[in-house]
């Protein structure tokens, strides 16, 4: 799935925790000094800029199929290598990478097992390979008071928990498929907190995501009814939000 937003939008409405959440998946990842690191589906660059405050900015190689996000990550970040690229379509020689990472992306590649056999590829004998996605299927994701609510109103809709990665055990799964071996998971999780309701909900109508896309797709008294279960379900101000994510990590 290709995100055609603007990268501030994404920053308003995912970034709120994907940015939280790059330290500790690349401290799950073992992400060091001295290391060649590429960031698949770098998005917006929450990631990114993580790893070039650790390794360099000259260490790090970004990869990202939405153009709008192209161009922000090389306004922010004009010292990492970025190219535009899918991860199923690696343009890299194997071997190149000492840790190739993606986060909050295998759930939108439109083939994830050839995606992560991709960062495979790429990555040295003995180098790291590491994955997340947030826990839709367990309702443990950022997401998840807001899909229960869509669930309650429309029934036909799944939202994302069918997604590849987001219940316990998938992503060990499409890294096993890929050709890895090994696979530790685990779960890692952040808080979040927001101070008012509307601080929560505005995100939602910026049309980021399957989320966003969905709001952006309801009559107005559709839109006014969601917003109104989600307030319902979520406790009084301040709101905050536990968001956990499956994380894999595996030697290539």
């Amino acid at each position: 799935m290709s995100f055609a937003v603007a990268a501030g939008a994404y920053d308003r409405f995912m970034g709120r925790y994907s940015n939280p959440l790059a330290p500790v998946f690349a401290d799950f990842a073992g992400v060091a000094p001295g290391q060649r690191t590429l960031d698949v589906g770098a998005g917006p660059g929450a990631l990114t800029a993580v790893l070039a405050e650790r390794l360099g900015a000259g260490a790090v190689t970004a990869v990202e199929p939405s153009e709008s996000f192209v161009d922000a990550l090389r306004e922010r970040h004009p010292d990492v290598t970025v190219l535009h690229a899918a991860a199923e379509t690696l343009p890299f020689e194997d071997d190149s990478f000492d840790t190739a990472i993606a986060q909050l992306v295998v759930h939108f590649m439109n083939d994830p097992v050839r995606g992560v056999g991709e960062m495979r590829r790429v990555t040295v004998p003995g180098g790291v390979v590491a994955a997340n996605v947030w826990d839709h299927g367990g309702g443990r994701g950022p997401l998840s008071v807001y899909w229960e609510a869509v669930r309650e109103l429309d029934p036909s809709n799944t939202g994302e928990g069918h997604l590849a990665g987001a219940t316990q055990g998938d992503l060990t799964r499409i890294f096993e498929q890929a050709g890895l071996t090994d696979v530790e998971e685990q779960s890692l999780t952040v808080t979040v907190e927001h101070g008012t309701f509307e601080e929560w909900w505005e995100p939602y109508t910026l049309g980021v995501g399957p989320a966003g896309s969905y709001v952006a797709g309801l009559d107005p008294e559709a839109r006014e009814e969601l917003r109104e279960r989600c307030r319902e379900l979520l406790s009084d101000p301040p709101i905050v939000v536990s968001a956990s994510a499956w994380s894999a990590r595996a030697r290539a």
